[in-house]
């Protein structure tokens, strides 16, 4: 779905945006890292390369998508970090014939994992010619032995065009093996064909382990997000917590500061409670991924609303089926007591509704089971010490905003129908 370079910065871009100015480090979020693998540890990324005779096909920006994935790795080579520990392995890169069971065991490690020598791993991708089957689930197989050992932050990066063809060995069971080892190794996944077949296949071996799916077809975007993923393991985010929204406020889970997920159905609202003390700020930030074929015009609303149903404050973003990621964010600070009622009263928490929707819809082919994936990004700051943006003075509440508006309008109807009557009697007198 991602067909544009600027849109898929744009849409990462305004991920960043959201985790960095809306939610900054704090002491909840260092609590969360603590329980990560130790970030001492380099950490360590296989990339994972279809050499397949499909990859012959010349359907990306006008050469084969052979060479459209050295031109990628390349570019990765160049930007990867020097912290982290980088392998490669191939599929499909040795045996040319059709002997279904020896051409199962063609993936072989090209660069071993460790401190990269990029002159030498550059030169090993640039032997590299289309040849054989497509043994996906051998593949995750062995990169999975090629980074045991340690507890850093350990990745796997699938780049194919195609379907595995040797089943029965199910690549997404092989995915389901991995994860179920609780290794912490995370596999994403990049789609060269737009095919809802592969596209399902992809999707579930990246959702197994926690990764991501997404769709490249385009030499840049298969390159920029390679990076982006080489570069997440270099700096790993917070685990997220799996949670389940409500339908209604007085039923959602209550939140603390942190990184949650859920799942959420076409059209669907669902919601969650956070307690603000005075004297806090709210930020909230929300992310829904469309993980399958959806209609174009979508968007995402998140809404902070008290317990009695009034409107706070609100985001929203809309899209138009470019983009895998829509996102949005919100704050809200409480203002503190008085510091003569502080000394006397213990404060006491606001109860916030947060509510998560969206107007994603899908043709009658594709399954709407399970619902889309949320991300709920939570943090409370200290508030501001000046009222300085709007949600400060209440306008995300609509009433003071409206208020301003309508005298402003009175004001502006009051002078022009002055300088009206003013003209005309200028006209009649003369």
């Amino acid at each position: 779905m991602i067909t544009r370079k600027r849109l898929t910065a744009r849409a990462f871009g305004l991920l960043v945006a959201l985790a960095a100015g809306l939610l900054p480090a704090g002491p909840a979020a260092a609590a969360a890292a603590a329980d990560e693998p130790d970030a001492r540890e380099s950490p360590k990324v296989e990339l994972v390369l279809d050499v397949s005779g499909s990859m012959r096909a010349k359907d990306i920006d006008g050469q084969s998508r052979m060479a459209a994935a050295k031109q990628a790795f390349n570019d990765v080579l160049d930007a990867v970090p020097e912290e982290v520990l980088l392998g490669i392995r191939t599929l499909g890169a040795d045996y040319p014939g059709d002997n279904r069971k020896t051409g199962c065991k063609d993936t072989r490690q090209l660069y071993p994992v460790g401190p990269l020598d990029r002159t030498e791993a550059k030169t090993a991708v640039a032997t590299l010619a289309p040849t054989g089957w497509t043994p996906i689930g051998p593949a995750l197989l062995g990169a999975a032995d090629d980074l045991e050992g340690g507890n850093g932050t350990r990745r796997i990066v699938l780049i194919t065009d195609g379907e595995d063809t040797c089943g029965p060995l199910d690549p997404c069971e092989v995915a389901r093996e991995i994860a179920a080892k609780g290794t912490h190794l995370v596999v994403d996944t990049l789609g060269l064909v737009p095919n809802a077949k592969i596209r399902r296949q992809l999707t579930c071996i990246a959702e197994a382990t926690g990764g991501t799916y997404t769709a490249v077809q385009h030499t840049d975007e298969l390159s920029s997000r390679v990076k982006q993923l080489v570069d997440r393991a270099a700096d790993p985010v917070v685990k997220p917590v799996a949670t389940d929204g409500a339908d209604r406020c007085a039923d959602a889970p209550r939140l603390k500061a942190g990184l949650y997920t859920d799942r959420e159905k076409f059209s669907e609202h669902r919601w969650y409670r956070i307690d603000v003390l005075p004297g806090q700020e709210l930020r909230a930030a929300v992310s829904v991924g469309a993980d399958r074929a959806v209609n174009r015009d979508y968007g995402v609303l998140l809404r902070a609303v008290t317990t009695r149903g009034r409107e706070i404050v609100r985001g929203e973003e809309a899209g138009d089926g470019r983009t895998d990621v829509i996102s949005t964010g919100l704050r809200y600070p409480k203002a503190p007591l008085d510091d003569d009622t502080a000394d006397e009263v213990k404060p006491a928490a606001e109860t916030v509704c947060l509510q998560v929707s969206n107007s994603f819809s899908a043709p009658p082919s594709v399954k709407t089971t399970p619902g889309l994936p949320v991300e709920l990004a939570v943090d409370l700051v200290d508030g501001p010490d000046e009222a300085s943006d709007v949600a400060s003075f209440g306008l995300g509440h609509g009433w003071w905003l409206l208020g301003v508006l309508a005298l402003t309008g009175l004001l502006a109807g009051l002078v022009w129908g002055w300088l009206s009557r003013w003209r005309l009697a200028v006209w009649r007198t003369n």
